[in-house]
Order: structure tokens, then C-alpha cells, then sequence
């Protein structure tokens, strides 16, 4: 079987017609969760369940999801806590200069005089750009704007990332 990747999490019920409430973890909502897309619906030690879509909206910072013959609040309150998943086909190509986490996530980070600084562990998104945490073998983690000005490159294939230390960004 192909890789799964998360989209959401079923958080709660929204409703009595069969809704379910979803924090959603994709920056492709309107993409996953358009009628007739199918999910993945991932319950601990249980074998993966395929769902259709049969509506979506917005309400406050939530996802609300109903699904093809699932009609009432009995149908989905035992989905509670379910991740939903999609698979590595159903994954959309990007822009140029632009990734999918699970790509970026463990790849080594080298300074611009080839000096290896760490790998990514992890990527936050405070706000304008995206944050890079590089663990590094000694002291504190890194961190790094996914800006212009530092990412010099990205290889995929080499998983290597090259950057240009701005002043500051060592301390």
C-alpha cells in the first residue's frame, strides 16, 4: 500500500444530519474535502475505512465534513478522534519552491561553506513564512526562515539543504 498523509482530525460531531467537525491539517481544503473526494479514515488498530465526501463548509476555525451514507449523528459519533488520511497518489504537484513537510522533514542542512549544521525535525508556521527547526548535534536547536534569503537551495534527491547564515541566526 501506498504512504498515507494526514489531511485532518475528526474532532467531534457538528450537528444531527451526520456532520462531523474536522481540524484540518492541509492546505488543500477545498481540493480533499470537495464532494466525491475519497479519504482515508484511520481509527486505532482498525483497518483503514474509504470515505466519500458528500458536503463541505467553513464554520469559525473548523472544517465541517459529511460523508455518502452517513445521514445522522449516530453514523459518525464512533469516528471521533479519527485521523483522515489521504494517499501519496492523490498528493498535488506544487509550485516551484514549494514542498510538502514530509519532504523537507530530515533532510541535512549545510551552510554555504558546506560546514553541516543539523537535519530538520520539524516546521512551524507562525506567520509570513514557515520556520525551519534544525536539530543540531550539539546545542539548541536552529531556527530558520523559509525565505529567499537564506534557503539557498533545496535538493530533494541529494536531501540536502543548503543555507546562507544572516547575521543573528546563529546565536
Amino acid at each position: 500500500m501506498s504512504e498515507l498523509y494526514n489531511v485532518g482530525k475528526i474532532v467531534n460531531t457538528q450537528g444531527l444530519k451526520g456532520d462531523v467537525r474536522v481540524i484540518s491539517r492541509t492546505d488543500f481544503p477545498e481540493e480533499r474535502y470537495k464532494k466525491g473526494a475519497k479519504l482515508l479514515l484511520c481509527q486505532d488498530n482498525k483497518a483503514p475505512l474509504e470515505m466519500t465526501v458528500n458536503s463541505h463548509r467553513k464554520h469559525k476555525n473548523f472544517d465541517i465534513i459529511s460523508f455518502v451514507d452517513h445521514h445522522n449523528i449516530n453514523d459518525v459519533e464512533k469516528y471521533r478522534d479519527a485521523i483522515l488520511k489521504i494517499t501519496s497518489e492523490q498528493l498535488q504537484e506544487l509550485p516551484e519552491h514549494e514542498f510538502y513537510y514530509h519532504e523537507i522533514i530530515g533532510l541535512t542542512v549545510i551552510d554555504e561553506e558546506e560546514n553541516e549544521l543539523g537535519k530538520i525535525k520539524e516546521i512551524l508556521s507562525p506567520g509570513a513564512n514557515d520556520v525551519w527547526v534544525i536539530q543540531r548535534p550539539k546545542g539548541k536547536d536552529l531556527l530558520v526562515p523559509y525565505i529567499e534569503d537564506v534557503v539557498v537551495k533545496v535538493d530533494l534527491e541529494k536531501q540536502l539543504v543548503i543555507v546562507h547564515l544572516m547575521e543573528g541566526l546563529l546565536d
